[in-house]
């Protein structure tokens, strides 16, 4: 009879209820199943005995076979330490415990060979071993041992409660017994044999007691394979199912609208790779599933030209759309950017946001439901329940980590069928993160800049070399540029933030004088009005430097503006500085971004400062960010515990993931439904797997 791995842990001998209790609440440790999906953080050689007088000071971790010869307790400031004489054939060392002494002196035997493990010290001219690992010599040649050692993920709860990680190794030992070593196989056949994987037995034994090194990393790759292939396999089998569910509205026709614009008004010569991307959404509009794709691209790759193009698609088959942005600065951009297009073909379109007045407001909800709205840009606002459309057929949303998914939810109940979805970024997000995150979405990305543009040349200088810089500024003001200086806003800092970006200021205001010069700040301590009142006057070129915090990171879009100066740019993250640095170079001028900052830089920093002056592209800048910060930090709080993975990395293996997402768009295409016979323990795993541990646990 096989065991059911679907068994609490208080079952398994070793455990009982206290164990179970807190393997439960410190490791989330549930069933058998859990207990053997919790691998090793790394291992240990135990192939090595040492004698004594072999020791080194160096605090190692080292096993030694000897016996105790006495006990003896010394007092210290607080309660007392238990000192054990431990010797072997060549010199005497010590074996010391601060804590849970009476059960030590119970259970350890004077003149019994012992097998000690754990990490030296050398103390008063001898060694000494703090709450070494101890087994008599008897069971340790008797035990499943293996060559390399597995060191368990632990809390300080589980150490000071007793569970070891010779308890864990010995409750993993158990399950081991139990159920024979055997697992049933979870991937099919024809994958196995093409990848030659170990089987899912050996691989979850050698992954816990590694007979070789060798072993170990066929183990992992393998338990590696099966976690990223099963996620892919839902990601993509979730996008499969909502194309054949959700049909979405056929846009069948190229119509004036679009037809007009492109001959008689297009600004300029589309690149290639935004022909590329308007091909593949006509495609999805064109058939008849639901429209549910990403769409990337750097600071100024002209996504809005996409967007517009397929706003106009969407007009010209009878349908309203919608544009919305994570802020007010952003919804008045895009509108200040698409109302001038729309004039010139007659386009009805309006702005909806948090200061709309109540008479505008109730224009637009009266002109929505009657259809003579065709475009709606605003934020979060278009969200509210009052805010009904006749017929929407395209939901554009921009920069959209920035809203949950129940917001984007709500957008689709604003009829009856729901519309197209088109998201947008111009965070470049990693391949990697975009086939794990975005997976069940399908992803287009503009990858070139548009015609004339030059790329923004980047240098680091330090503090020391502020004159240099600031005559710099004085020759590219005299030029008729104008600059923008950005400093750190960092929530937990704020108010040295605040008094940095004031003393800055004031340096500025004293080597640009008015008035010769104008000035204008922005923080986040202004009133609404007079931040835009600033932001318009340098827009205008009223003002020659615009002296902010972060403010400017998403908004102004201002083609004279040639130079960004950021201040402590170490304390900024890559993607921040690449955003930045995006709100230069919008002319056909050519821009610099200068990063200043102190001597003192950590490596990471480093490596931030010489990536942006290295590389101008994106999605390079945002792999090396991953590689920084982890797969959590990059997506931003709101998708936190992104990928909580249990043995696979996706930085680090990468080329699995994609080796796994392969293999799973293979089966889907092949047998979408896995009806075929190979692929019935496919089906198996993932329907256990979505019984018992959704997606969604990986996922967040």
């Amino acid at each position: 009879m096989s065991v059911n791995l679907q068994t609490p842990i208080d079952y398994l001998k070793g455990v009982g209820p206290n164990r179970a209790d807190l393997l439960r609440s410190e490791l989330g440790i549930h069933t058998y199943q859990d207990l053997i999906n919790l691998f090793p953080n790394r291992y240990i050689d135990r192939t090595k005995y040492y004698k004594i007088n072999e020791l080194q000071r160096n605090n190692a971790e080292v096993q030694v076979i000897g016996v105790i010869t006495g006990f003896r307790e010394v007092a210290q400031k607080r309660g007392k330490r238990l000192i054990a004489d431990f010797k072997d054939d060549t010199e005497t060392m010590e074996l010391v415990w601060f804590r849970g002494q009476k059960w030590i002196r119970e259970s350890l035997k004077i003149g019994k060979s012992y097998v000690i493990f754990g990490k030296i010290n050398w103390y008063s001219g001898k060694f000494s071993m703090p709450h070494p690992e101890l087994e008599l010599q008897s069971e340790h040649e008797n035990n499943l041992r293996s060559t390399m050692q597995a060191i368990y993920p632990s809390t300080e709860k589980l150490s000071n409660k007793g569970i070891s990680n010779r308890v864990v190794a010995k409750i993993m030992q158990n399950l081991f017994l139990e159920t024979k070593g055997k697992f049933a196989e979870t991937i099919s056949n024809s994958i196995r044999e093409e990848l030659k994987l170990l089987s899912k037995s050996d691989a979850l034994f050698n992954v816990h007691f590694p007979k070789n090194p060798d072993l170990l990393s066929r183990a992992q790759f393998r338990l590696k394979f099966e976690e990223l292939f099963y996620i892919q396999l839902q990601l993509i089998l979730k996008n499969l199912i909502h194309k054949s569910k959700i049909k979405g509205f056929v846009f069948d026709k190229i119509g004036d609208y679009f037809n007009t614009f492109y001959k008689d008004h297009l600004p300029f010569e589309l690149t290639n790779a935004q022909k590329r991307v308007l091909k593949e959404i006509r495609h999805d509009l064109g058939s008849n599933a639901q429209m549910n794709r990403l769409l990337q691209g750097d600071v100024g790759s002209g996504k809005t030209i996409v967007a517009f193009m397929s706003i106009l698609m969407g007009l010209d088959n009878g349908f309203q759309c919608c544009l919305m942005a994570p802020t007010e600065i952003l919804s008045v951009q895009h509108y200040n950017g698409l109302i001038k297009l729309c004039n010139k073909l007659n386009i009805s379109i309006s702005i909806l946001t948090g200061s709309s007045k109540t008479s505008e407001r109730r224009d637009i909800h009266k002109n929505l439901e009657n259809g003579n709205l065709q475009i709606l840009i605003g934020t979060h606002a278009l969200l509210e329940d009052k805010v009904k459309f006749k017929n929407l057929g395209l939901a554009i949303i921009d920069e959209q980590h920035r809203f949950g998914v129940k917001q984007r939810s709500k957008l689709w109940k604003k009829n009856t069928s729901p519309p197209h979805i088109l998201v947008m970024t111009a965070t470049p997000i990693p391949r990697t993160l975009a086939m794990s995150v975005y997976g069940d979405l399908d992803i287009s990305v503009i990858d070139e800049l548009p015609e004339g543009r030059k790329p923004i040349k980047t240098v680091h200088r330090y503090d020391n070399n502020r004159l240099k810089v600031f005559k710099f500024m004085k020759d590219e003001i005299a030029k008729g540029r104008q600059i923008y200086v950005v400093y750190p806003l960092i929530q937990e800092s704020e108010k040295m933030d605040y008094k940095d970006l004031m003393d800055g200021y004031e340096s500025i205001s004293r080597e640009f004088p008015m008035p010769n010069y104008q000035i204008s700040i922005v923080h986040g301590k202004m009133k609404a009005t007079d931040k835009d009142y600033e932001m318009q006057r340098f827009a205008e070129g009223k003002t020659n430097i615009m002296v902010a915090t972060t403010v400017i990171e998403v908004g102004v879009n201002v083609p004279n503006a040639s130079v960004m100066v950021i201040e402590s740019a170490e304390r900024f993250g890559l993607s921040q500085l690449h955003q930045l640095r995006g709100r230069v170079g919008r002319g056909a001028e050519q821009s610099y971004c200068i990063l200043m900052t102190s001597h003192k830089l950590s490596n990471d920093s480093k490596t931030r400062l010489e990536t942006m002056v290295r590389s101008s592209d994106g999605f390079e800048i945002a792999e090396v960010d991953l590689k920084l910060r982890g797969p959590g930090d990059i997506m931003g709080t709101q998708q936190s515990g992104v990928l909580n993975l249990r043995i696979a990395d996706i930085v680090k293996d990468k080329d699995i993931l994609e080796q796994a997402r392969y293999f799973a768009k293979s089966v889907l295409k092949l047998d979408p439904s896995l009806a075929l016979p190979e692929h019935k323990v496919i089906l198996n795993t993932y329907r256990q797997m979505s019984k018992y541990r959704n997606i969604w646990n990986y996922i967040s």
